[in-house]
């Protein structure tokens, strides 16, 4: 507890996560900016403040002081409440999300299941922008956004639940409370038995954030911006830090889930004080990750993002629930599962390879018309 009193202490807790998100909105998007710019052989932001360390500040002024524009035909209801729905589900699942052992604004036995649940409604408020802005680009960028997201949310609530099936407790194995699954790992992350999951996870997670090589939904040059064309000002402000917060939750899950959360490399026996830098130096790594895959990576075909989904990742999560599953029926150790998981990562590696090289198919006679 932080406080004596139960109810004080719920209020404190919610009180640093409400106080947490913008601070860290703020943050990540002046960090986001510099390391681009640092990839792509640039400076970043540099005007406002030393090196720039003000222009997250300033941008945020700019956006709460500009006018919101709502499209004379736009459905108002619907048009103003979807960055609402869009952003409390991704704050609410914050909720169930342990950064240390005793640190957590409600520990929930199926917080994993909570998080993916909750997190998942999003959908819905990218529909609902893109159908109330009244708007053809809009109403494609929504369907594209909606086709995006079922398509790898399944293969990445599949590698959740793949580990939640081998996740070592006291009474056996599997856990859908996220203190047992770190508390389970010890000095040996899940990402060594479990690294086709990891690969999947980690994949299905640069989708849902709608980052490249996967933001033809929101993409200027696909679709004017897609959902969010109509938003301005504060609404679209909130819109991206949607973005950022399931940036954060992401990567605070897949460090929890896949690198040993507060306990690896170090064990067990970690104090408090060590729990939290712990946690939040691997959520960093993954961070850096993310802005490094948009930094690096072109953006990929409409017809790529979603076969990759459908006929690569959903198969491969697929085989790692039926090798779990044969694993807890026979009783297998861990290095026959890290064995098996790792047999099905090469086959992911060099599928990935060639759903990205494939050629483009074209009509026979546009072939001929370009003499190819």
């Amino acid at each position: 507890m932080i406080a004596g009193n139960p109810w004080l202490d719920a209020f404190l807790r919610l009180l640093v996560v409400a106080t947490g998100i913008p601070l860290a909105v703020i943050v990540l998007n002046y960090l986001e900016r510099k390391v681009i710019g640092r990839v792509q052989n640039r400076l970043g932001p540099m005007r406002v403040g030393p090196y720039g360390t003000l222009q997250a500040i300033a941008d945020t002024i700019k956006l709460l002081t500009k006018e919101d524009v709502r499209p004379a035909t736009a459905d108002r209801w619907v048009f103003e409440l979807a960055p609402y729905v869009v952003v409390v589900p991704t704050v609410v699942a914050l909720v169930a999300l342990p950064v240390t052992d005793d640190l957590w604004v409600r520990n929930l036995g199926l917080a994993l299941f909570f998080i993916l649940a909750v997190s998942t409604l999003s959908i819905v408020g990218f529909l609902m922008a893109g159908w109330g802005s009244d708007n053809k680009y809009a109403i494609l960028g929504a369907m594209r956004s909606a086709a995006q997201l079922i398509s790898y949310e399944i293969p990445l609530v599949m590698a959740a639940v793949a580990v939640a099936m081998v996740a070592h407790t006291d009474v056996g194995r599997g856990s859908l409370n996220l203190v047992e699954i770190v508390e389970g790992q010890g000095r040996v992350p899940y990402i060594a038995w479990q690294p086709l999951a990891f690969f999947i996870f980690t994949v299905a997670a640069v989708a849902e954030l709608y980052r490249q090589p996967f933001d033809i939904p929101v993409a200027e040059s696909e679709v004017v911006g897609g959902p969010l064309v109509e938003y301005s000002g504060i609404r679209w402000a909130m819109f991206m830090m949607a973005e950022y917060v399931n940036l954060v939750l992401l990567s605070i899950l897949a460090s929890l889930v896949f690198l040993g959360g507060w306990n690896w490399p170090l064990g067990n026996e970690v104090g408090p004080a060590l729990q939290v830098p712990l946690v939040l130096l691997k959520t960093f790594l993954f961070i850096l990750f993310f802005f490094w895959v948009r930094a690096a990576l072109p953006r990929l075909r409409i017809d790529q993002l979603m076969a990759y989904s459908w006929q690569v990742l959903l198969p491969l999560a697929f085989y790692q629930i039926v090798v779990n599953g044969l694993a807890l029926v026979y009783g297998w150790p861990d290095p026959i599962l890290g064995l098996l998981s790792g047999g099905g990562m090469v086959v992911a590696v060099y599928l990935t390879y060639r759903a990205v090289r494939r050629p483009v198919r074209r009509p026979l006679a546009a072939a001929q018309r370009m003499g190819v």
